[in-house]
């Protein structure tokens, strides 16, 4: 996420101070990615070291507004024309969670499957949700077009997770190895034939005479 570029972009529209900058990211993000003041005030500092932001005076109550550069609004034109790369994806902390259960002994990788599953299923549900209310809001005259497309982005991706951890699940069984059967009992051993008469004791007494 581009706090630097999202802060560019709200400033292109006019000053802001810091507080400001935060409750407008988090109004049309969905406050899906909340920020703290701290953290805008210290983009705000690199920004304007950048030569992105400068100073635009102070109000009644001491709040200090910036406002973008012409050198910010290139940057910003910049970020808006440039695709966002997938050649360095970010860490997805799942992807390696599941990447060492698999080899670490002792780890039940189904159950780990099974539990971020329902987890996501889950919060499908609630975006799912969020988005029939933002669906009426707008039927409502209150369209929130920002607010829907991060909605509508966070249902695709929730989906899409979850068709990748029933395609893990399977994976994981092909890898299982085979249950070793108990081997079968040997058959017990055949009965001696019985003996011929021809072979009897007293058959042999009587081919004497």
């Amino acid at each position: 996420m581009s706090i630097r570029h999202g802060l560019l972009a709200l400033l292109d529209q006019g000053p802001r101070y810091g507080y400001q900058l935060r409750t407008e990211f988090e109004a049309r993000t969905g406050a899906t990615w909340p920020l703290n003041v701290g953290q805008v005030y210290t983009t705000l500092g690199r920004l304007e070291r950048d030569g992105l932001v400068a100073p635009h005076g102070e109000d009644a109550e001491g709040h200090v507004y910036y406002a973008v550069t012409e050198q910010g609004r290139a940057e910003l034109r910049n970020w808006f024309d440039t695709p966002v790369p997938r050649t360095n994806p970010p860490r997805d902390e799942l992807a390696i969670k599941l990447a060492m259960a698999v080899t670490v002994p002792g780890v039940d990788v189904e159950a780990v499957v099974q539990g971020q599953r329902r987890h996501s299923m889950k919060a499908l549900q609630d975006y799912t949700r969020l988005k029939g209310q933002a669906l009426t809001a707008e039927r409502d005259g209150r369209s929130d077009l920002a607010w829907l497309l991060v909605l509508e982005q966070l249902i695709f991706q929730t989906e899409a997770e979850i068709r990748w951890l029933d395609h893990c699940e399977t994976r994981i069984a092909q890898y299982r190895p085979a249950p070793v059967s108990a081997p079968e009992p040997a058959p017990p051993p055949a009965p001696a034939p019985a003996a011929s008469a021809a072979e009897t004791p007293r058959a042999r007494r009587r081919s004497r005479f």
